[in-house]
């Protein structure tokens, strides 16, 4: 899996989980993520952020997490609510990145 697809996908099981501990680790797994993309923004430039929200959400929501989940009831959107330039940038915040997939599941 490419650094993007699992920072997206680390970031969704962050904003599922019902338990704190659980979304910290999760948080976690994304800001290590993130770290690569940040480093060398170029080995994602040519991804479609689109396609990998598609699979990292699949990764996500496999069957292996359900029991852990709670914290979000809706669907998650269809379009990543992030932009490739937004998700590259040495500052993003792993928190409010999750709090904006939360809303985002939230009111579709």
């Amino acid at each position: 899996m490419n650094d993007l697809r699992h920072l997206l996908a680390s970031l969704v099981k962050a904003a599922l989980m019902g338990e704190d501990r659980a979304s910290l680790l999760w948080r976690e797994e994304a800001r290590q993520s993130h770290a690569r993309i940040a480093l060398d923004p170029a080995t994602v430039a040519s991804l479609k952020i689109d396609g990998m929200w598609t699979l990292a959400v699949g990764d996500a929501e496999a069957p292996e997490f359900r029991d852990a989940e709670g914290q979000v009831e809706f669907g998650l959107p269809a379009l990543c609510p992030f932009g490739l330039n937004e998700i590259t940038d040495p500052d993003l915040d792993i928190d409010a990145a999750v709090e904006r997939i939360r809303k985002s599941a939230a009111t579709g």
